[in-house]
């Protein structure tokens, strides 16, 4: 797929949500404005590691300014709009603030199938000693190469009430999955 770059701003809504039976769900995150709609999927970790991170940023914005972002869920129509088509799977989140605009801005990097992942592997002998040099060893500068291929990005500029919609919409998502079962009383501990 070629590289799609999207720039939403600002948003007319977002939200998540997930299609498929339970365990099998998959799961997007859309916003829209306009007529442009955006769908990526996310992995249901994303999604609870996203509401998190909102409430937490909102939660410090309205800190420092002392204010309190509400938001009346029922008036909210966090609903998955048709077409779902999926720009790409994502990778990698990013959150900013920017304080002129009060926007809260979502950069959503894609997943590249098969792009190797530089891994640092440090081997400890059984002394006990751990050569100084094997960690500056470990990192080598990654060259640009202008045939590879770029992942696509899009951010998303959201009002503070739109996004603590979405991280009490996306964490009500992610509860209402499969019981966990380290919390349904039928943990088997197969290692005993």
């Amino acid at each position: 797929m070629p590289n799609v770059e999207i720039d939403l701003n600002p948003v007319d809504f977002i939200t998540i949500g997930t299609i498929g039976p339970k365990g099998q769900r998959v799961f997007y995150l859309q916003a829209g404005r306009e007529s442009q709609l955006a769908s990526m999927i996310v992995e249901k970790e994303q999604s609870w590691a996203l509401s998190e991170a909102l409430r937490e940023l909102i939660d410090d914005v309205d800190e420092r300014r002392s204010s309190e972002t509400k938001v009346d869920m029922s008036v909210m129509d966090m609903d998955l709009r048709e077409p779902i088509e999926p720009l790409f799977r994502v990778s990698r989140m990013g959150l900013g603030f920017d304080e002129d605009s009060d926007r809260i801005v979502l950069i959503m990097q894609e997943l590249i199938v098969g792009e190797e992942n530089s891994e640092i592997n440090i081997d400890t002998d059984d002394d006990d000693t751990a050569d100084d040099d094997l960690v500056d060893d470990a990192y080598e500068p990654i060259e640009e190469d202008d045939d590879a291929e770029r992942p696509s990005v899009v951010r998303l500029w959201c009002s503070r009430e739109q996004m603590r919609a979405l991280s009490i919409h996306a964490a009500n998502i992610v509860k209402a999955g499969r019981a966990d079962p380290r919390l349904n009383g039928r943990l088997v501990y197969y290692w005993t």
